[in-house]
């Protein structure tokens, strides 16, 4: 034998194959992933950015001219910029180690006859694994028995109720037993089961870029390309006319200071962090930054069903009694109190056919209900959730479940299994007699052997509930009878029908409101559901999105196509793959997506959206792979932060409306200045100065201007519409014309009249930029207040610019001289042109 090689034994309990089979992977049970990229890599990636790098050419040209204290505020908004940009990327690897926690921690495995405890990433194929209730499923499994097993796939499938399973059945990784027991052989383990093929897509979704950074990096290049052109023509013509080499070179880097907003990236990294601010507040707490204002543009939302549009509980929303009267129940979570109205309207107390209708159903369940405690202020529900739906509507019918059955104690039962889909109890009467009770399926409780109603009555109960399933309701039909002999619970007849129970995940109170809310903003509301499809479209009309003769997009029919994504807008049977792909088609039509979700299976699909929303209560999973998470868990939150994301993307507009127009204003000084007599008309110290003057506190104060009046009541903009687009660029020449035509005029004045001509167009050209931010602000509604943030740094801002000729240490600093009393007042008079100018064309607009 050669000397590297050895000799292996199989673990204890492994055959030769599943050992080989435990070799040859990252660990039999493990999700595979790509290896994190390094540090210096994830930093390298994000300098890369046109916007980041539009900021670092900007702190070049400070740093050239040695004004330090511009160079550090730029250096430190490029480091807090990367600093987010590479937490985003840390995220994703986050999300994948979500699903390894989800992963049951043990597992109970059958090996050579001998039951034991692993750890479930120690589980390999052809396990034996045992379940019972409460156990987290470690592997895809098939079984080879099950008694009275039932398995919660919300967080796989997004179906609400529990599913069933019998022998020869798959249950898939990661889902929950929920009541009853089984056992069966490990098909598919790691990457290979359900679980890691949802990790295997959250790890290769990588989220795009936003709508404003897009945006913004066109402005940047656009704003680059301009500058270098316009700086080198200038540069050249003045050489070539025999100007000195330093003076023209002094002009060119003018220039460049002049057209590039330094303070822009600050301002908008301000105004989302305000945003931020305001959306956790109402209970939305972003987990990107850039997510702030995507909200705002977004034009579908994608939304999932159970726990995002319901309220995720199981609850009897109608019942029907055998005297043909129907009751709608109306009520939240597993609270007792609820309203109960009849084809009369509400009932004070329960007819006599409802409540015994409630006591059987309580009588026959092994659900309880939980009463608030300091750490749980929600009823809740322990056992099966369909039968705590039953317990609850007990209540709500004024039935005590625990004096019902202490009354009537169970003698025998028949439990609940997939062959006949029902459930028997035995009980006792307080007069000696005994009770059977049947709750089930209606095709197998409403049946000639089980109940001894007429054909024409087990028809009409039969049609009744075929109408109620109709409606999105899972039905359950419910039996009873009283009988002077011990029945045999396996073989129910005999019985007398006793109603008819219709339950389901019941929509939100506010959920039609908020999708009204959406319609309104011009925002297209789709449901996108593991759910079956009669379920789906029920939700969808009480939401308002779907009519009768409407399409409904079934999964099992296929991927839905671009033009499916437009038409339809309810898709049942979805699965992890397919709303990945849907998201993709809508994207792909130029639509900003966002997707709300709560479960494993929506993790690929937030990942993938231009922005993903999940619920707080939902699985960790889909938390990590969003970027927005809602605490309260409640879709009406997302309207709320839609209006807050325009507000946004308005204040950031309004902010490139003034700072442009003062940049394409010094742009026009410095070029139109020498052919009107003024030389150089600015020092590159003192162009720096005015811009950090009135972009700093003023554009900042700008972020926080109050949302415009209807912000709500318009059309998303144009994912393709430029951040100048909708008639911004012309504002900006507009207003950038009538401060340059101020400034040159009281430049070419004051140069004629021998008055220190460059510190008058310092002067001016500051206080005229601070004058157009008062006219740029938002419309204010009537008796809203103002922003005392704005004013008070208009007035700041103001007093510095005048210092700037008055205080010896900056006249030093900046090369300005000092001006009198007089001319500064003229100065500050013209000054107010502009501004003047600009409102008054707003107010001439609004009124036309």
């Amino acid at each position: 034998m050669a000397a590297n090689a050895t000799l292996r034994r199989p673990p204890r309990g492994l055959t030769a194959a599943q050992a080989a089979d435990r070799r040859n992977t990252d660990g039999p049970n493990s999700v595979s992933r790509p290896r994190p990229r390094r540090l210096a890599g994830r930093i390298g990636h994000q300098l890369t950015d046109p916007l980041v790098a539009l900021l670092v050419a900007a702190a070049a040209v400070t740093a050239a001219l040695g004004d330090v204290p511009d160079t550090a505020v730029i250096a430190l908004v490029v480091i807090v910029n990367t600093a987010i940009g590479v937490t985003q990327e840390v995220r994703a690897d986050h999300a994948i180690a979500a699903l390894d926690a989800l992963t049951a921690p043990t597992a109970r495995v059958v090996r050579d006859g001998v039951d034991l405890v692993v750890p479930a990433a120690e589980v390999v194929r052809d396990d034996l694994v045992r379940l019972e209730a409460g156990d987290v499923v470690p592997a895809d499994l098939a079984l080879t028995a099950a008694f009275r097993l039932q398995v919660d796939e919300s967080a796989m499938t997004g179906e609400s109720v529990p599913v069933g399973k019998a022998a020869g059945d798959e249950v898939q990784a990661g889902t929950v037993v929920v009541t009853g027991r089984g056992s069966g052989t490990v098909l598919r383990i790691g990457a290979g089961s359900g679980l890691g093929v949802i990790a295997a897509l959250v790890a290769r979704t990588r989220p795009g870029k936003t709508p404003l950074q897009r945006r913004l990096a066109r402005l940047g290049r656009v704003l680059g390309i301009t500058v270098v052109i316009l700086s080198s023509l200038v540069f050249a013509l003045g050489v070539a006319a025999g100007r000195p080499v330093v003076v023209m070179a002094v002009t060119a880097v003018s220039l460049v200071v002049a057209a590039v907003p330094e303070s822009l990236p600050a301002v908008v990294t301000l105004a989302l962090a305000l945003g931020a601010r305001r959306m956790a507040a109402a209970h939305a707490i972003p987990r990107r930054l850039a997510a702030v204002e995507t909200l705002g543009s977004v034009t579908v939302i994608a939304s999932d069903k159970t726990g995002t549009l319901t309220e995720g509980r199981m609850a009897v929303q109608r019942a029907a009694t055998p005297d043909e009267l129907e009751y709608v129940v109306v009520g939240i979570g597993y609270e007792p109190e609820a309203e109960v109205s009849g084809p009369t309207g509400a009932c004070t107390a329960p007819p006599p056919g409802l409540a015994e209708l409630a006591r059987a159903g309580v009588l026959c369940n092994d659900a309880v209900l939980a009463a608030p405690t300091v750490d749980s202020p929600l009823w809740t529900a322990v056992g099966d959730p369909l039968e705590a739906a039953l317990v609850t509507f007990a209540t709500r019918c004024g039935v005590d479940p625990q004096l019902e059955r202490t009354a009537w104690p169970r003698l025998d039962e028949h439990p609940f299994d997939q062959s006949n889909r029902r459930m028997v109890t035995v009980h006792a009467t307080p007069d000696g007699r005994f009770l059977m009770v049947c709750k089930g399926a209606p095709e197998a409780v409403l049946t000639g052997d089980v109940v001894t109603a007429g054909p024409a009555s087990l028809a009409a109960a039969i049609a009744t509930a075929h109408r109620l399933a109709g409606t999105g309701l899972r039905v359950v039909a419910v039996a009873a009878g009283y009988l002077t002999e011990a029945p045999d619970p396996a073989v129910p007849s005999g019985l007398s029908y006793a109603g008819l129970l219709g339950i389901g995940d019941p929509v939100r109170a506010n959920a039609a409101a908020t999708a009204r809310a959406f319609a309104d903003a011009g925002i297209r509301l789709l449901l996108v559901t593991g759910d079956h499809p009669g379920t789906a479209a029920a939700i969808g009309h009480r939401l308002g999105i779907w009519q009768a003769g409407d399409a409904v997009a079934h999964g099992d029919e296929g991927t839905p196509d671009a033009g499916t994504a437009d038409r339809v807008s309810v898709f049942a049977r979805t699965q992890p793959a397919q709303k990945l792909d849907l998201v993709a088609a809508l994207q792909q039509r130029g639509h900003i997506v966002a997707v709300t979700g709560d479960g494993v299976n929506d993790a690929p699909a937030l990942r993938r959206a231009d922005i993903g929303v999940a619920m707080g209560g939902g699985t960790e999973v889909a938390r990590q792979a969003a970027d927005l998470v809602l605490v309260d868990d409640n879709l009406a939150t997302v309207a709320h932060a839609v209006g807050e994301g325009r507000r946004i993307y308005d204040n950031i507009r309004r902010f490139l409306r003034y700072g442009l127009s003062g940049g394409f204003a010094e742009l026009a000084v410095m070029l139109a200045g020498p052919f009107l007599g003024l030389g150089v008309p600015l020092l590159p110290a003192q162009i720096l100065w005015v811009n950090l003057l009135t972009h700093g506190l003023p554009g900042v104060a700008l972020g926080a201007e109050p949302a415009e009046p209807g912000i709500m009541r318009r059309a998303p903009r144009s994912p393709q519409e430029s951040v100048l687009g909708d008639g911004l660029l012309n504002a900006v020449l507009v207003a950038g014309t009538l401060i340059a035509a101020v400034v040159l005029g009281a430049g070419v004045t004051a140069y004629h009249l021998g008055r220190p001509w460059q510190s008058v167009v310092f002067v001016v050209l500051g206080l005229a930029q601070l004058g157009v931010a008062l006219a740029v602000r938002a419309p204010r509604r009537p008796g809203q207040a103002g922003n005392r943030g704005l004013a008070a740094a208009i007035v700041c801002s103001a007093v510095l610019q005048v210092a700037g000729v008055l205080l010896p240490p900056l006249r030093g600093l900046l090369g300005t001289e000092p001006l009198d009393v007089p001319v500064l007042l003229l100065c500050g008079a013209v000054a107010t042109v502009p501004g003047i100018g600009l409102r008054l064309m707003a107010v001439r607009r609004a009124s036309g």
